[in-house]
C-alpha cells in the first residue's frame, strides 16, 4: 500500500494510518469537507443540516418532519430543534396536516427561498473547492468509488445495529 500523508490530529499512533489507510483517508477528507461546508454555511447564519432541510423543502408544498428525519438520517429531536430554529429565523413555517392532525408539515417562507439560492451558491463554491485539484476523469472515478462504498457501509449500519 502506498504511504499516506494523513496525520492524526490528536497525535495518536501513526501506525493506525498505515493499518487502515482507506478509513483514515475517508475520515480525514470528510472532516475537512464538513469543516469547510460549516464555514460557508455559517456565513449564511445556518446551523448544520439546515441547508439540507432547505434543499429538501424546495418546490414542496409541505414535507413532514418524519420525511425530513429520513432525508437527514438523524433522530426526531435533531429535526425538531432545526425546525424550531428555522421557524424563529423566518425561513420555514410549519402547520398540521389537513389529512392527519398528528403530522406536522413544513414548508419554506419567501425568506427561506431566498436563503435556498444562497445555499446553492455555497454548495457550488464547496464543490469547486473540493474538486479543484482533480481532473474530470479523477472526479468521475472518485464518485464511482464513493457510490460503490457508501451503500455497503449503509448496509453494515443496520446489520450491526440489529445485533
Amino acid at each position: 500500500m502506498k504511504e499516506t500523508n494523513v496525520q492524526l490530529a490528536d497525535g495518536g499512533d501513526p501506525r493506525a494510518i498505515e493499518a487502515f489507510p482507506v478509513s483514515f483517508a475517508i475520515f480525514a477528507m470528510a472532516r475537512s469537507h464538513k469543516a469547510l461546508a460549516g464555514i460557508l454555511l455559517r456565513k449564511l447564519d445556518l446551523y448544520p443540516n439546515q441547508d439540507i432541510i432547505l434543499m429538501a423543502l424546495w418546490n414542496q408544498e409541505g414535507l413532514s418532519e418524519k420525511a425530513l428525519q429520513e432525508t437527514l438520517q438523524v433522530d426526531h429531536s435533531t429535526v425538531a430543534k432545526s425546525i424550531k430554529r428555522m421557524e424563529t429565523a423566518g425561513l420555514i413555517v410549519s402547520r398540521k396536516s389537513d389529512r392527519d392532525r398528528r403530522v406536522t408539515l413544513v414548508s419554506l417562507t419567501e425568506l427561506g427561498k431566498e436563503i435556498y439560492q444562497r445555499v446553492l451558491n455555497a454548495w457550488t463554491e464547496l464543490e469547486h473547492r473540493t474538486i479543484g485539484a482533480l481532473a474530470i476523469s479523477e472526479q468521475a472515478a472518485f464518485v464511482a468509488l464513493a457510490q460503490k462504498i457508501e451503500p455497503k457501509l449503509r448496509g453494515q449500519i443496520s446489520l450491526i445495529e440489529n445485533k
